[in-house]
């Protein structure tokens, strides 16, 4: 094994520049969900093992385990989906439905690491619990869309099915029940291996040709969205389940609609399956055309879940985002926030006899709300001290000379053009907060 110092494979460090990214998008979430009412959770990141197994489904082999020396099981996080389950069936008697809840934090899957897949990664999550309103659904949507355009976001648009509607394409392609779970996995491979793979998985799971062609021409149906409904309600006509679930999907998009969402962001997408066993009614994923990174997010509507462990029914409609793919996804893009480092100012130290009013002029910066970082040897020259300020990426740099203590000013400078100016100290703070404002993203 090798001795140098190295990260788990799978699970990323994130240096000073990236985690300013990362927690810009979480703070832009953050405001989002709370401007639609969304209340926030927390919960631990280790679960007992029998909380998880059985509640996921094929993934299941996924979920990270140990157990203690006294032989008691526990699990890693899979999502926050299950713990959120298992909190609503503790607390039930304490909490409020419908009940609006969002929460942010890391899970852990034991993936095959690639692009956009990790085995320690950010997901946060909306859910609403205790409501089956098509209301409930389409707020969602048009909360996740929300989100991504003031995350800078222009070209996505949001995929939507229902699982019953996939369910009346294998029922009226003749396949029995015990089906329909293949056909499920396949479906939802169809962005990665296209329709010829589908049908040769379909194929190798021992379906008949016929009923294979009558499914990839389903879930192919592409086109507008009400168009493609019209289209599903005609061929899955007889099959009583699959009409319901139009007329849900229908309602969903009506109010997204009425909620001020573009056409052009929602989507009606016969092939979009979602993976995990525990979705009930409508699913949706929100996609970008450029880069191709699969879905950004996804989530969809649970009505059974969080029934297993409160012992009765509890409807619910809930929806992930993963931290990392919007991470990555923006940083290709060029979105958000570029700054090298969240100090505005760069106060240097002109020199020892300096050095106090220097650092009490960071003090009183610190105490206005403007977030500066000092220089620490008196001895050094201002050119270094520009320099240094310059690499870490510190927009200005302010110098307090015997000239300007003895006239009341500051020299601020520039560092990315050169450009400096003497400013009295009165105005001294509002005039970093105008250059500050009218910055870059880099924040120069």
């Amino acid at each position: 094994m090798s001795t140098r110092p190295q990260n788990v494979k799978g699970m990323r460090d994130h240096l000073p520049q990236a985690m300013m990214l990362r927690q810009s998008i979480q703070a832009t979430m953050r405001t989002v969900f709370e401007r639609y009412g969304f209340e926030p959770l927390q919960t631990p990141i280790v679960e007992y093992a029998e909380t998880l197994e059985g509640k996921i489904g094929d993934d299941e082999k996924l979920i990270y385990r140990f157990e203690t020396e006294g032989g008691r099981r526990f699990a890693l996080r899979y999502d926050q989906t299950v713990p959120l389950a298992r909190v609503v069936a503790q607390y039930q008697n304490q909490l409020l439905f419908p009940w609006r809840r969002y929460a942010m934090g890391q899970s852990y899957r034991g993936e095959r690491p690639a692009r956009g897949r990790y085995r320690e990664f950010w997901q946060a999550d909306v859910d609403i619990i205790g409501s089956a309103s098509p209301l409930a659904d389409a707020e969602i949507i048009a909360l996740l869309s929300d989100v991504l355009a003031a995350l800078g976001f222009t070209g996505f648009t949001t995929l939507l099915n229902h699982r019953q509607i996939i369910g009346g394409i294998a029922r009226v392609a003749g396949l029995p029940e015990a089906q329909a779970g293949g056909v499920y996995r396949a479906i939802d491979k169809f962005d990665k291996i296209g329709a010829a793979g589908v049908r040769d998985e379909l194929l190798r799971s021992g379906i008949a040709a016929d009923a294979v062609e009558r499914i990839i021409t389903l879930v192919s149906l592409d086109g507008p969205t009400d168009g493609v409904l019209d289209e599903l309600g005609q061929r899955l006509a007889d099959d009583a389940r699959a009409v319901l679930a139009i007329t849900n999907l229908r309602e969903i998009i009506a109010a997204v609609r009425a909620m001020g969402i573009a056409e052009a962001r929602i989507a009606v997408a016969p092939r979009l399956a979602r993976g995990l066993s525990y979705y009930t009614g409508a699913v949706f994923e929100a996609v970008v055309a450029d880069p191709p990174m699969g879905s950004l997010l996804g989530g969809g509507r649970y009505d059974e879940l969080i029934g297993l462990f409160a012992g009765r029914p509890i409807p619910t409609v809930g929806l992930a985002f993963g931290i990392e793919r919007l991470h990555d996804v923006m940083t290709e893009l060029g979105l958000g926030p570029q700054q090298r480092s969240v100090a505005q100012a760069f106060v240097t130290i002109f020199g020892a006899a300096q050095r106090a009013a220097s650092l009490e002029l960071a003090q009183q910066l610190r105490h206005a709300g403007i977030a500066v970082e000092t220089a620490l040897d008196a001895g050094e020259r201002l050119s270094r001290q520009f320099q240094h300020a310059d690499r870490r990426g510190v927009p200005l740099a302010l110098v307090l000379g015997p000239d300007e203590l003895a006239a009341g000013t500051v020299v601020v400078k520039q560092l990315a053009s050169g450009q400096q100016q003497t400013v009295a100290r009165a105005g001294l703070i509002e005039l970093i907060r105008q250059l500050h404002a009218t910055a870059g993203p880099d924040g120069r």
